[in-house]
């Protein structure tokens, strides 16, 4: 049975995308990346992708990985984005909710054991994909600015972020130096 914990519990906790081993994911039988988009590819509502972030998904592109964006932010923004970028999204996604994380892996004909989901926020990108059993990475959010919604949860996380580190669960990673 599974604790609270378990819930919010990362696989993986890193920096940020680019501190991610696409080829251990591959070799593990990854295929589709799912991925947040504030904070966690870009800062929030930033509209153009940075050239290092093209670079990583053309990266895991070339590996074979389908790459989606699944966001809780407005169909017209991340569908914009993501065209700009030349990946698939699913907007107003609604997570912690099951239905997007299904719609995504079912627009790749993906199933859970070759889903990974990488995102900022531990309430909506690793709760809902721990609860299918989706692999989790959690990445330090890009950058403090944030809508005030998400920052008001984000004290809550704080909160079981600090219970996590301190059971030992997940470490801290060291920031990302530019």
């Amino acid at each position: 049975m599974a604790t609270f914990l378990d819930w919010f519990t990362p696989d993986e906790y890193v920096s940020s995308v680019y501190d991610i081993d696409l080829s251990k994911l591959w070799n593990n039988g990854k295929r589709l990346i799912l991925t947040d988009l504030d904070n966690t590819l870009v800062p929030w509502n930033a509209p153009e992708a940075p050239l290092e972030l093209t670079a990583w998904i053309k990266a895991a592109m070339d590996l074979g990985f389908d790459v989606c964006i699944v966001s809780n932010n407005g169909d017209e923004r991340v569908e914009t984005f993501a065209k700009r970028t030349g990946i698939v999204a699913v907007g107003a996604a609604r997570k912690p909710r099951p239905a997007a994380f299904w719609r995504a892996m079912k627009m790749f004909d993906r199933s859970v054991p070759e889903t990974v989901m990488v995102g900022d926020q531990l309430f909506t990108d690793i709760q809902g994909a721990r609860r299918l059993g989706v692999y989790t990475i959690l990445v330090l959010p890009i950058n403090p600015r944030e809508w005030w919604g998400t920052r008001l949860v984000r004290l809550a996380e704080r909160i079981v972020l600090l219970r996590l580190v301190r059971s030992g669960r997940v470490r801290r990673p060291h920031p990302r130096t530019q």
